[in-house]
């Protein structure tokens, strides 16, 4: 059997792929893979000193809803890749495309059933909508982006709905029946009613907060937009020599930071210290706080390509290389680890253990499934799950073990 054709790969994007994911399970672990509000006190063991508090609040600042959107954003570069090469080739991409993301469901749908906050299932419903825009002028795309950034989807909903749920009956509150009948399932169910009531509610009540007022959704498929325009300016391929524009987009990044803190604050003080999200003012300070994070995000992906640049950092940062080239497996096994450690089905630490704690598992499996992916890489052409998704799209049973002279 014939091996892959070895392409160049852009390995800056790869180790951002890592690195992404790497930010995004420390984010769940200290969440406990909960994926939904928790019941009022369920949580208090979390806080035993100021070091959790701490946690708390860098993971508040720096990584939730950051590194989600970094990963978003490279799974828009990576379909512009895909899409491009085909065209080199003389071939068409779509039809490859819409299996690849039939596949992606299913490899979701089977992974939501460990954790109801899956994105894979997320990512092959909105990546349909990807492809209309491959053939876009850069700008339009651009455009778009910016328009889904500054809440034209949650207008619109919030115009028709005025704030109540879209799917769900109840509500998102502490003190939901539903909130609390979930809680009680991760921390004294069997994982066949975990995966029970993973796999019809889990979904109804994540689309509630992706294409609702929340509007994870269509930030989600703002970030896809960006990662397809990075890709059509050929950013990461020049990455070298765009340093005036890593600058200018950090400190454009900067002042929108200020901009939309300016905003959500003014916003939030005049709702009160318990707001409700029924008001167009609670729709902009919503506005005003994603905007905080699409800042942030575009800062850290900023800084990243900066250290990036050093010979010394590169080194570093290119430890998460095969982390980011096995991200689906790595995704996978590390949403069934932590509900392992937490869910009653497995160790059921659930609500028990401190932030301290949570995080230094958080880092311990990061290294362990580094140093895994790395070892992996040198005798595996692909990931377990990246082999099975890449032989389904096309058909083909791909190499998988490394001959012994690469």
């Amino acid at each position: 059997m014939a091996e892959p054709q070895k392409k160049p790969r852009i390995e800056i994007i790869d180790a951002l792929r890592g690195f992404s994911l790497a930010g995004i399970v420390i984010v769940h672990m200290v969440e406990n893979y909960i994926a939904a509000p928790v019941p009022e006190g369920a949580m208090d063991a979390a806080h035993q000193g100021t070091f959790d508090y701490v946690i708390d609040g860098f993971i508040l600042l720096f990584l939730r809803g950051k590194f989600f959107a970094l990963f978003s954003f490279l799974f828009g570069l990576s379909f512009f890749i895909q899409m491009k090469n085909a065209d080199l080739k003389g071939q068409s991409y779509q039809f490859r495309f819409l299996c690849r993301l039939a596949l992606l469901l299913f490899i979701g749908y089977l992974h939501s059933l460990f954790y109801r906050g899956d994105i894979l299932t997320i990512y092959a419903l909105l990546g349909v909508f990807l492809v209309p825009f491959y053939r876009l002028k850069k700008q339009w795309i651009l455009v778009s982006s910016m328009v889904l950034f500054l809440g034209l989807g949650r207008y619109l909903v919030f115009l028709f709905t005025q704030g109540d749920n879209l799917f769900v009956s109840g509500s998102f509150s502490p003190d939901s029946p539903d909130i609390i009948q979930y809680f009680n399932v991760l921390s004294e169910g069997s994982i066949w009613e975990v995966f029970k009531t993973n796999a019809w509610e889990g979904h109804v009540m994540k689309m509630d907060f992706q294409l609702g007022i929340f509007s994870r959704g269509y930030l989600t498929f703002g970030f896809f937009l960006l990662g397809l325009y990075t890709g059509k300016i050929d950013f990461f391929r020049n990455y070298l020599e765009k340093r005036q524009l890593v600058k200018d987009l950090l400190w454009g990044s900067v002042i929108l930071l200020c901009i939309a803190i300016v905003i959500t604050a003014g916003s939030f003080m005049q709702l009160g210290p318990e707001p409700e999200f029924n008001s167009w003012i609670a729709m902009l300070g919503l506005t005003g706080f994603d905007l905080v994070n699409v800042a942030l995000t575009f800062i850290i992906l900023c800084l990243f390509v900066m250290i990036y640049r050093s010979e010394k950092w590169k080194k570093r940062l290119d430890s998460f290389t095969p982390y980011g080239r096995t991200a689906l497996t790595n995704y996978v096994f590390q949403s069934i680890a932590g509900t392992f450690v937490f869910y009653s089905w497995g160790l059921g630490y659930i609500g028990k253990l401190s932030n301290t704690v949570s995080f230094g598992l958080a880092i311990l499996l990061i290294i362990v499934q580094v140093l895994i992916s790395k070892w992996w890489m040198k005798r595996f052409y692909y990931g377990p799950f990246e082999w099975l998704w890449r032989s389904l799209t096309f058909f083909t049973i791909y190499p998988f073990l490394r001959s012994k002279s690469n």
